[in-house]
């Protein structure tokens, strides 16, 4: 197995600065992304990332190339950032759950049906069980192989394939009452 990071992370360990800043280039736009699909949560998403670069710069030095790519390591150190964080939201009360501000400032209407279409997408996406969304995430939003993907979550390819079409119907199934202003917003005609 040819890790593409293998270099850059041996560099890195070794205290080569420009090492260092090309694994964040590579890597941050997927390590953020990741987990903002996860967590619904921009701001929460920018901290998984930082946590996970500063677990690269502790672990690069000792890493020992062969037994996984890096990168494969690096979405399962943010999977883990990720569920720690679902799991403590679950466990304390929000005193402002259920309380909605609107933002009152003026948008564009294209914009606006685009970030309501997302919104739906990604409030669908939330209420999955945290196994699909992680395969969903990490299959479609990654564009990882379902081998990569299934590395990652530490399971066989037919158990994410399994996770991958239960969390699809979920998905189909919470954004049917929408589907078609998704259409209609795809064509150009909005049906909202």
């Amino acid at each position: 197995m040819i890790d593409p990071d293998a270099e850059l992370v041996r560099n890195a360990g070794a205290g080569d600065a420009r090492a260092a800043e090309a694994l964040v280039r590579r890597h941050l736009p997927r390590m953020v992304g990741l987990a903002r699909r996860m967590l619904n949560d921009g701001a929460e998403a920018e901290d998984v990332a930082q946590e996970v670069f500063l677990r690269v710069w502790r672990e690069a030095p000792r890493w020992k190339p062969g037994a996984a790519k890096f990168e494969t390591w690096m979405h399962r150190v943010a999977l883990n950032l990720c569920y720690d964080r679902l799991r403590r939201k679950r466990e304390k009360s929000d005193p402002d759950a259920g309380l909605y501000v609107a933002d009152n400032k003026p948008m564009a209407s294209d914009l606006w049906l685009a970030r309501q279409r997302e919104t739906k997408v990604h409030a669908a996406l939330a209420d999955l069980p945290e196994r699909q969304r992680a395969a969903l995430v990490l299959v479609h939003f990654q564009e990882l192989s379902n081998i990569a993907a299934a590395e990652m979550l530490e399971i066989s390819v037919e158990a994410l394939e399994s996770l991958l079409a239960r969390g699809r119907r979920a998905l189909k199934a919470a954004l049917a009452d929408v589907a078609a202003d998704l259409i209609g917003d795809a064509d150009g005609v909005s049906r909202m």
